[in-house]
């Protein structure tokens, strides 16, 4: 008998969701604003209009299993609570577990919550990318720089459930401050907004085509505006890519000295600009790991973009 169950993507701007069965993955999707700035109980009430429609679409006589949500922030260990996520005013510490079961009127499957990252992981490593590789670490690049730990292609969460957070690897620890406030680490290179100012300052005094599209001062810049210009093989856009790589592959090291997890799987809407990045990340990648530790180093990009996140928010419920 197929399982089904709701994957949810709960987003700053946009709310996916999913029908999912176990096996054959996607069945049906929907998408929907977040309205993040109704606060969160208005957010919970758009989670369960989204779940109920996509429930809809359930085959005749098939059963709901449950509901898996990846959410931005911290989730408790019970996968039931988020703390202060990113990118959605008035968020402190909201049930959203208990919150989303309230409004779907009697349903009694599992409700559960997970960080976006990690429901990412367990998507890749069931119908993406992370699919070849038992063990792997996932990088998201977004808005922030996500992370997960795949062990055994299960998620391991460490003590409070807080593991995997490559973006807060520090590659300098006098450098420039992230989100959280944490100096120096990978988010406060790569996440767009930190991209995209690092970008600016560095193309400044440089001879770019990108002034045509961005301004003279570069203030309209964006990471799309900055991708299509290397993909064009603009010299400086190229080097800024570079750059940014060289920082991605550095943080890894660390993760992979640490950890000896030696497959990098990289998702997240930064992660379309594939080789201009990875490449020098897989460069830099190599030199900060330890010799005895080189061999099988592998990077590479997510095969099915942010579907990882339904999906894996699903596999929450199957497992």
């Amino acid at each position: 008998m197929p399982r089904y169950a709701v994957g949810l993507d709960l987003g700053g701007t946009n709310l996916k969701a999913a029908l999912v069965e176990q096996d054959a993955g996607i069945v049906y999707r929907a998408e929907r604003p977040t309205e993040a700035e109704g606060g969160p109980e208005h957010v919970l009430d758009c989670m369960a209009e989204v779940v109920r429609d996509v429930q809809a679409h359930l085959p005749t006589g098939a059963m709901l299993d449950g509901v898996g949500a990846g959410v931005p922030g911290a989730v408790s260990l019970d996968r039931t609570v988020v703390l202060s996520p990113p990118n959605l005013p008035g968020w402190d510490r909201v049930d959203v577990a208990g919150g989303l079961r309230r409004r779907l009127d009697g349903f009694d499957g599992p409700v559960l919550v997970e960080n976006d990252a990690n429901v990412a992981g367990l998507g890749s490593a069931f119908h993406g990318a992370g699919r070849s590789f038992s063990d792997f670490l996932m990088v998201t690049l977004g808005t922030g720089v996500g992370g997960a730990i795949i062990v055994g292609r299960r998620l391991f969460r460490g003590s409070t459930g807080a593991a995997g957070e490559v973006g807060h690897v520090s590659v300098d620890y006098e450098g420039p401050y992230a989100r959280s406030g944490v100096a120096g680490v990978l988010e406060a290179y790569l996440g767009q907004r930190f991209l995209k100012r690092h970008a600016r300052s560095r193309l400044l005094t440089r001879d770019t085509v990108l002034r045509a599209q961005a301004g003279p001062d570069l203030k309209g810049l964006t990471p799309e505006m900055l991708h299509a210009a290397a993909e064009a093989g603009d010299a400086p856009a190229r080097e800024v890519l570079a750059w940014a790589g060289h920082k991605l592959g550095t943080g890894l090291g660390s993760a992979v000295n640490l950890l000896d997890i030696r497959k990098v799987v990289v998702g997240g809407g930064l992660s379309a600009m594939g080789d201009l990045i990875l490449d020098p990340a897989r460069e830099a990648l190599r030199r900060a790991v330890m010799p005895a530790m080189r061999e099988g180093l592998e990077i590479v990009q997510e095969t099915r973009g942010n579907e990882v996140a339904v999906l894996g928010a699903a596999r929450l419920v199957f497992e």
